[in-house]
């Protein structure tokens, strides 16, 4: 049978359409807002918040948040915006690397600009963003931001000599104690992804760190027998006791789901592509089928391995790491020539999209609601310059998919 064309695939019609108004939206309100009103211009980097009137909130700037916003301008234009970023680059990175990035080559928590003060601590999940906003910088223009990757490899060496875990992935304090956590892992194998697409295999030290976290994920953060990635885990890798240690998110599920697909088509020779391409469709499956309120239509925050809900709220990022995940789903279901399975994939993305489009619905325009409540009220927050990265990522997976 032949794979259906692009105008006769089932669904294909409304996936374009609600597609088209999702880019839309970013194009003519959400990039405009942030670019101006999100851009702190006299002392440097990114508000990390803007109010309920769309005013910027101050906080120390967090190098996650900084990273983020400059993969947003990164892929701006690829996504419609017309105008140059490269100022915005310019002005991101200069914050990153000159008052985020520390004596040792890891970068900070964060940095106050009212007070003139780094705070060094070490969080793996700083490092995990630098590096990738590194490699999407870099993409941009690979003359004038030549020294990306010898600063991004200047890290990674370090994060090897001083916090490898001898199981695989890294500690998170010194001297090594609990817990562990998936997340800032995940984020680092979408760097390591991101590097090992931008640099197209010629670092082959992101290659390695995407294997290594890979394998980690599959023989240690997966729990056998429900098919959940955990959350939090013991210096061994083992699951912390009680409800903590069998803490699952729908959103996890979604977001390391479509990890182990994008991992599975950057190796596509590695003995163990299979194994991941497997327990990917099984966390996808389960994230719709346990972590998606039929009602709200939308993905819910937490479940424990034993499938109940612990926590009914629905942030908002959750909903984009299930549209990645059923686009990719479609894209490696068409590869295969599963037509069927390539539409139902197709469906799930479009509704998983026309979910999160509610949240886009708010009263400052480029803004955005945070959380919808178990009783589908939208709880009154700060709208989180954190959550663009989120929305922006899951429509260049869209984009990227041609239908």
């Amino acid at each position: 049978m032949d794979v259906p064309t692009p105008s006769t695939l089932p669904g294909s019609t409304d996936w374009v359409q609600t597609r088209a108004t999702w880019q839309d939206w970013f194009v003519t309100r959400a990039f405009p807002l942030w670019s101006t009103r999100g851009v702190d211009r006299q002392h440097g980097g990114f508000f990390e918040k803007l109010d309920a009137q769309g005013h910027p909130v101050e906080e120390p700037r967090r190098t996650r948040v900084v990273a983020r916003q400059l993969h947003v301008c990164a892929v701006a234009r690829r996504l419609g915006w017309p105008h140059d970023t490269t100022g915005l680059l310019t002005h991101g990175l200069d914050f990153l690397l000159n008052r985020l990035r520390c004596p040792d080559g890891t970068f900070a928590a964060s940095f106050d600009v009212r007070s003139g003060q780094r705070n060094e601590h070490f969080d793996l999940y700083e490092q995990a963003f630098a590096l990738f906003a590194l490699a999407s910088v870099h993409e941009t223009d690979r003359h004038a931001f030549a020294h990306l990757p010898g600063i991004a490899l200047s890290t990674l060496k370090r994060l090897r000599e001083d916090w490898q875990h001898p199981t695989g992935g890294f500690h998170e304090s010194h001297p090594p104690r609990a817990p562990l956590r998936a997340n800032p892992h995940m984020h680092l194998l979408e760097a390591a992804l991101q590097w090992h697409r931008v640099s197209q295999g010629t670092l082959p030290e992101w290659g390695e760190l995407a294997d290594e976290i890979t394998a980690l994920a599959l023989d240690h953060l997966l729990d056998a027998p429900s098919g959940l990635v955990t959350e939090w885990f013991n210096v061994d890798w083992l699951p912390l006791p009680g409800e903590r240690g069998s803490e699952a998110e729908p959103g996890h599920q979604f977001e390391w789901g479509w990890l182990f697909m994008q991992w599975a088509l950057a190796r596509p020779a590695h003995p163990r592509r299979a194994n991941a391409l497997a327990a990917a469709q099984r966390m996808i499956d389960l994230g719709e089928h346990l972590g998606v309120d039929s009602t709200r239509g939308v993905a819910i925050n937490t479940l424990g391995t034993d499938g109940r809900w612990r926590d009914a709220n629905a942030k908002l990022w959750p909903q984009t790491e299930r549209i990645k995940a059923w686009v990719t789903r479609a894209e490696l279901a068409e590869q295969d020539a599963s037509p069927e399975e390539a539409a139902r994939a197709l469906a799930q993305a479009t509704a998983a999209t026309q979910a999160l489009q509610r949240y886009l619905d708010h009263p400052v325009a480029g803004a955005w609601h945070e959380s919808l409540d178990a009783q589908g009220l939208w709880q009154t927050q700060d709208t989180r310059a954190s959550s663009l990265y989120h929305i922006v990522y899951a429509l260049e997976t869209a984009s990227a998919f041609k239908r």
